[in-house]
Parts: C-alpha cells; structure tokens; sequence
C-alpha cells in the first residue's frame, strides 16, 4: 500500500532497513506456505511491489494492482502492473488462482465492493489472503503517533466488521501474525503484539 507523488520512492528507501527486510522474509515466507499450488496471482495495492517480485523469482505468475502509477512504476520489471482502484479492478472472471492484500485493504475506500470484485476475479476454490494491520498492537498505535507513516491514512480499523464480509465471500481462517517488538521480528504473536491478523481462505462454491 503507497501514497500518490513521490511517497513510492520514499517507501521504497525505508523498505531497505534492515527491520524492513525482516518483516518482508517473513511475510514471504507465509505467502509462500499459503501460497502452495496456485500459478496467477492477484496483488492488490501492491505499491512497489517488493514482496510480489520475490514472488515471481519463486516461480509465480504475479500481476499487481495499485491507484500509484508513480509506485507501480518501482515495480520489478517481471510484474505485470494495472492502475486502478481495487473497487473496479479489471479483470475478467476467473482470471487468478489466489488474490492477496499485503497491508492494503484496509486503505481502500470501498472495501465491501473490492472484495466482492475479489471473489469475481477468482477462480473456482482460488485462494483468498488479507493481511490486516492490528490496530490493537503497540507497533500500530506507535506507528499512528508518527504523521508521516502511511498509517495514518487507514480507512478501516474494525477488523470484525472486514471479517464479517469476507465470510460472505469465502471460507475463512484466522491468525495473529509477526510479533514486532522494538525492532525484534517473530512469527509467534497473540493480539496485544501482533502487527497483523491474517485472513486467509477459499472462494465459497456458490459464488
């Protein structure tokens, strides 16, 4: 998830800390893992597209979706990038075996209709992954006292209420995910100190 105007290349730059990097092999990592299976995916504010990159080393076909063309635009040459807002992603039926959201859906205006977009989009039994940021986690709170983090622009903190249309949507797990802890990483997590909780699942069959 990125700003318009020159916050890509900004962000980018902050992504090369090593804190960052931490946070980005572990997030891969559970990509991966969940991942499993699927050859078209579907990244939907992906911003510069750190992550979706290390994907397509790994063997994945990854398109990414964002409304900065100037973030796009930092992305690895082997993604295939679409500006747009999510709420009208453009994409046929059936197009992507998995569509995830790295910190992003939270930030988008509509998120009821980019989800239902989502399970469009998807194919038969493809795979749904939504990493949202714990607005009950001291990171998140820390990183909300700071004017110029990007989380300040969060739209949507009621984490129940995304859940509840996800649901509607797909099968679902749930998880508290990536324990952060000054600039300690750990994967084990529980609400108080968890950055993210992960919802992950399947289309449902009727959809």
């Amino acid at each position: 998830m990125t700003d318009n105007g020159n916050s890509g290349k900004r962000y980018l730059e902050t992504c090369r800390s090593e804190f960052w990097q931490k946070v980005f092999r572990l997030e891969l990592a559970y990509l991966v893992k969940h991942l499993e299976g699927c050859g078209e995916i579907l990244s939907v504010g992906c911003g510069p597209a750190i992550l979706e990159g290390e994907l397509t080393k790994l063997g994945f076909s990854v398109t990414g979706l964002d409304i900065s063309q100037e973030a796009l635009s930092c992305a690895p040459d082997k993604i295939r990038t679409v500006v747009a807002r999510a709420e009208d992603m453009p994409f046929p039926a059936n197009s992507f075996d998995a569509v995830i959201y790295v910190a992003s859906l939270q930030f988008v205006d509509n998120y009821r209709e980019a989800i239902k977009k989502t399970a469009a989009v998807l194919r038969p039994n493809g795979k749904f992954i939504a990493m949202l940021l714990n607005p009950a986690s001291m990171f998140f709170r820390k990183k909300m006292q700071d004017p110029s983090s990007y989380m300040t622009k969060i739209k949507h903190t009621d984490l129940k209420a995304v859940e509840e249309t996800i649901t509607a949507f797909f099968t679902v797990h749930t998880e508290y995910f990536l324990r952060i802890d000054n600039n300690e990483v750990s994967t084990v997590a529980k609400e108080a100190d968890a950055a993210l909780y992960i919802i992950s699942g399947t289309r449902n069959a009727q959809i």
